[in-house]
Order: structure tokens, then sequence, then C-alpha cells
């Protein structure tokens, strides 16, 4: 089972794809997804749509997690990942994907145990779950294959 994990944003959504074999993860694909600040909102989202689109077509995965929006202080921020994660769940409502959603905290404590852990033990736990030879950069790919491990690990699909 392929699952492919995001991590959404405007500027940059992180992706990483993991595929589970009985009991072991490995670690498929993972990078992310960027924009040109300078462009305006509607093209940054196709930008984003299309790349979406063209990793679930490469990969093929079986399901989509995605992470929930949590409340922000910046309402503008909160507006932006709003229409991202939009832009990702329509991606995958056309490629007829399962989708599920996760808070960071259920990412956190599926990771490491721990809801309140730091972005720097998730890393931590990621790089060891894969078994992986560093933590994967940039964060938010990191955190997309966070995401992934989630899912792969709650009875949701």
């Amino acid at each position: 089972m392929k699952i492919l994990g995001i991590d959404p944003g405007t500027a940059t959504t992180g992706f990483g794809i993991v595929e589970k074999k009985q009991s072991k993860l490995i670690s498929v694909d993972y990078g992310v997804i960027s924009t040109p600040k300078e462009l305006d909102m509607s093209n940054r989202l196709l930008i984003l749509y299309e790349d979406i689109k063209e990793i679930i077509d490469h990969h093929k995965p079986d399901i989509i997690a995605v992470e929930q929006l949590f409340f922000a202080r910046n309402v503008t921020t909160a507006i932006t990942v709003g229409q991202a994660r939009g832009v990702v769940l329509l991606a995958a409502q056309k490629a007829d994907l399962k989708i599920v959603e996760f808070t960071p905290l259920q990412v956190k404590q599926s990771v490491t145990g721990y809801g309140q852990a730091t972005k720097k033990q998730v890393q931590e736990m990621v790089k060891k779950i894969l078994d992986l030879s560093q933590i994967p950069k940039p964060d938010d790919a990191a955190d997309a294959l966070a995401i992934a491990i989630c899912s792969s690990n709650t009875r949701l699909q």
C-alpha cells in the first residue's frame, strides 16, 4: 500500500510517499512544491494542483493523508493554507483516492508517542522509522512523511 502524505501550504507544500510492505515502511519519494510569491494566488494554486496531480499520476498512491488546518493566530496564513488544502483535496478526489486527515497533534502522537513533541523529535523519528541516513529536508517534506507514517499507523484505511 502506498500512502501520499501532504503538508499543505501556498508557498511550500511538502509531500512524502511511503509504501507499507507487511510491517515495514519504505520511503518512496519526498520533497516540496514551491510556488513563486510574485504570482497571484490563482496561479499559485494552479501550480500546486498540477504538481500534486503529477505526483499522484506518477506514484499512484492508494491513500492520501493530509494535515488538517489547525487554528492559527494569523488569519491570512490560515486562509491561504485552507486554499492550498482545498486544491490538494480536489486533486485527490478527482483521482478517486481515499482521503484521510490528521491534526498536527495526531501526527506527533502517532510518530513519537507524544502529542507535544518538538519538530526535531518528529524529524528524528521519521528518519528512524523509515531507516533513512539523514533527516529529510526541507522540513515540509519531513512533515509530509510524518503524516504518511501517521496514516500507516491507523485503521482508517
